[in-house]
């Protein structure tokens, strides 16, 4: 099996081939267009019996990563932190040039066996797209409405009430007289506040059908779990992406962050929060947490449970998230089965 390493760039892209005794067999160097991933292909053709590895697949790699995925290509993620260390191991210098990196790249996907291997990309990535310029839309409003509470608080005595909707600001600038430039100024500003305000209302209502319907797509069961939504629903597919990559429910809990860490010491048994994993999936399971730790059902039976064995709120929450990221787990695992399943 041949290993072709490649060092990525903005604008070049270096690719080493390397034999299983990691003697290096050739290497080429590549400007980034559109003819890349063909002219890589046309270059490994002397080696059929291959397989790619790209350092940082989901960054700067990602363009060569998904051409070579989508074309049948064995393409394996080598994160830049082994590449580094293989570098620092194999020269004893640490001297990066690209051939150097392409090369460490390669050894380590020839000696590293849980490397991840790059998919096409699929439903999830547009889910993630989309739920992410949602994010940032929310974000932009609150920045806005934030401005606008500013400026309402210097125009008028005691501002305006939180919770201010588009509507409700500019009912309430038209009680406004301002008698001063700079009042009138703030006015002004205001008025455009709250323009901008409607608009990114309007963008995140549409972002939030997007979101729905995509789910729907995909054919996803999370909704049926009480407390998640669609959005939510859209934000847990994205985060995760193709749950293969798990081995197990545990595994996926040290990934969100619901696992807790071991922290026992002598005959005391104690384990603390975990503050690892990906913090945005675990705020989504804090969602759904919340949600049936409040409402009438098996969740909040599970939640009074803990409180009455003498966790703290806190604590009890926690335990609650890890068992729900063990069913949103098993929701997933089950949908991929339903959606591969042989048609009859």
């Amino acid at each position: 099996m041949i290993t072709i390493g490649i060092d990525p760039h903005k604008t070049t892209a270096t690719a080493v081939a390397s034999a299983a005794g990691g003697q290096q067999l050739d290497t080429v160097r590549l400007a980034v267009t559109a003819a890349t991933c063909n002219q890589l292909l046309d270059w490994a053709q002397a080696w059929p019996d291959r397989q790619w590895a790209v350092e940082g697949a989901t960054g700067l790699g990602r363009g060569v990563a998904q051409q070579l995925a989508a074309a049948g290509e064995t393409v394996l993620d080598v994160p830049a932190v082994l590449a580094a260390r293989a570098r620092l191991l194999g020269s004893g210098s640490g001297r990066k040039t690209d051939v150097t990196d392409a090369a460490s790249v390669a050894a380590v996907a020839q000696h590293h066996r849980r490397l991840r291997r790059v998919e096409a990309e699929d439903h999830t990535v547009a889910l993630r797209l989309l739920s992410d310029r949602r994010d940032d839309v929310m974000g932009e409003r609150t920045r806005c409405t934030n401005r606008l509470h500013v400026l309402l608080r210097d125009l008028r005595p005691g501002g305006a009430p939180v919770g201010l909707s588009a509507t409700a600001a500019a009912e309430l600038l038209t009680t406004v007289r301002p008698v001063t430039a700079a009042d009138q100024q703030r006015k002004a500003i205001a008025r455009s506040l709250i323009a901008d305000i409607r608009r990114l209302d309007q963008t995140a209502k549409t972002l939030e059908r997007q979101l729905r319907e995509a789910v729907t797509a995909s054919g996803s069961t999370l909704t049926e779990i009480h407390g998640l939504a669609d959005i939510t629903a859209a934000k847990i597919l994205a985060l995760t992406g193709d749950v293969r990559r798990f081995p197990d429910q545990h595994h996926y809990a040290s990934y969100n962050g619901t696992a807790p860490i071991d922290a026992s010491s002598g005959e005391q048994v104690r384990h603390r929060l975990s503050r690892r994993g990906n913090r945005q999936l675990n705020a989504a399971i804090h969602v759904i947490a919340v949600s049936q730790a409040r409402d009438p059902g098996p969740g909040r039976d599970y939640y009074h449970r803990k409180i009455a064995e003498g966790k703290t709120p806190s604590e009890a929450r926690r335990s609650l998230k890890r068992r729900l990221s063990d069913v949103v787990y098993h929701h997933l695992i089950s949908d991929l089965a339903q959606a591969t399943k042989p048609a009859t």
